[in-house]
């Protein structure tokens, strides 16, 4: 890391102290005796897709037991511009379906075409568990459906119910890019998902009296999936409420328990909108926005709210163990970045112990490493940019068994991407091959 960032994050770090002194571990910066992990960017991966295809945003990376990634994309990310070859007017590009398998020398293995929603995960069988408005079961050798997680029959605010179906498609027109509605007008609000959040919460009285905190199903959308084979559970993070985590039975897809914000049970979750905010410099005291969860080997559920900047860490029965806030890295919170938090997703190192948490930062589009005993950070990976092992748009990341990192995009990014630790075979031959003029 850059002496000039060091400084920079150790700074953040010592101004939030104070403001968060009382809420319990804050994240540090520099442990002596640790280092941060070191990577690669791996330029040969993935292959060119086949079928002209084009990814859209990601929003769902899983890994199978042979260590082969499972990409879950939006092609209604694309734009006409990138769908002309559908009409004949170009070479470039055709709609692909939403699940593609790729390998670990970067090739496609296969694909199935599912609704789009958020978040997704596979299990050693063969099964794929996609978020949408509930999550749904796949057989991801055929692409069919085999089962879903109950949901209440309409939608937060009204309306029936999605369906399970892909929307209609014209070929050739697509979408207007998806970094538009987050874009600033001058002296204007912009998009603003946490406010506008907020406003709805007002509205949603009568739905909160007929669908409390403690609905035993999914209410709202999903966020994240995340599979624990060896309990024969599976943990949902949906939106409803500003987050709340499901866990369900793996089987048979029947709710067995959830919680909130530092571990409050469900009914205990506040609906009253100024408690998912911040006050100045205090987070909320509700989880606030886009919440996504992983599992620990050691039984660990870590919680990143992603616009609250923080990740809690919980027993799997949802005790609250310890809170860390991610350092804003270099600039102050802003109600304008909405959503677009320091703190987006969760991935471990690939050490037995996994000593570190991965943090992909939206915000910054950067990878953070942090000690995962105590929070402190160590050091991180890649900045805003187009170029390879840099992001537009980080959405999350996944680690495979080697200790490898697959990355995925939204915004402009629309991409997945694969970082190698530099003392691996691989991570010492492109550091070889970076030398050569």
């Amino acid at each position: 890391m850059k002496k000039n960032a060091h400084r920079s994050v150790r700074m953040n770090v010592v101004a939030l102290a104070v403001a968060f002194g009382a809420l319990g571990l804050l994240v540090g910066v520099g442990a002596q005796g640790q280092n941060a992990p070191q990577y690669k960017f791996d330029p040969e991966w993935p292959k060119p897709l086949p079928n002209k295809w084009k990814i859209g945003g990601v929003i769902g990376l899983g890994l199978d037991k042979d260590d082969n990634v499972w990409v879950y994309h939006r092609p209604a990310d694309l734009t006409s511009l990138e769908l002309e070859a559908e009409v004949g007017v170009s070479d470039c590009c055709v709609r692909p379906p939403s699940m593609i398998h790729l390998s670990k020398d970067g090739s496609v293995l296969g694909s199935f075409d599912a609704p789009q929603g958020h978040g997704m995960d596979v299990d050693d069988r063969g099964f794929a568990y996609l978020g949408q408005d509930t999550v749904r079961k796949y057989d991801t050798r055929t692409g069919k459906l085999v089962g879903e997680i109950p949901r209440i029959p309409e939608r937060v605010g009204g309306g029936p119910n999605q369906p399970a179906a892909i929307a209609p498609r014209v070929a050739g027109q697509g979408s207007p890019a998806p970094i538009t509605r987050f874009l600033i007008p001058p002296n204007g609000p912009g998009y603003n998902p946490v406010a506008l959040e907020a406003a709805e919460m007002k509205k949603l009285t009568g739905f909160y009296a007929k669908y409390p905190p403690s609905t035993p199903m999914m209410v709202g959308t999903t966020e994240e999936v995340r599979v624990d084979e060896a309990q024969n559970e599976i943990y949902v993070a949906e939106n409803y409420l500003g987050g709340r985590v499901l866990v369900f039975d793996l089987a048979t897809l029947a709710f067995k328990r959830g919680w909130g914000a530092y571990g409050k049970k469900l009914a205990d979750i506040s609906t009253d909108p100024a408690d998912h905010q911040w006050v100045g410099t205090t987070p909320p005291k509700e989880f606030q926005s886009h919440l996504t969860v992983a599992i620990s080997r050691d039984g660990m559920v870590y919680a990143a709210d992603r616009a609250a900047e923080r990740v809690q860490a919980f027993t799997r029965e949802g005790r609250f163990v310890k809170e860390f806030v991610v350092a804003l890295s270099g600039t102050r919170r802003d109600e304008r970045t909405g959503s677009r938090g320091a703190a987006g997703g969760v991935t471990f190192s690939a050490d037995k112990e996994q000593r570190h948490l991965y943090v992909s930062d939206m915000k910054n589009n950067t990878i953070w490493f942090l000690n995962r005993a105590d929070g402190t950070v160590l050091g991180r990976f890649g900045s805003m940019g187009d170029n390879g092992g840099q992001f537009f748009g980080l959405e999350l990341a996944a680690t495979d068994s080697r200790g490898y990192i697959y990355t995925g995009e939204v915004f402009s990014g629309e991409r997945v991407q694969r970082l190698v630790p530099a003392d691996s075979p691989r991570g010492k031959l492109l550091e070889q091959l970076s030398r050569l003029p």
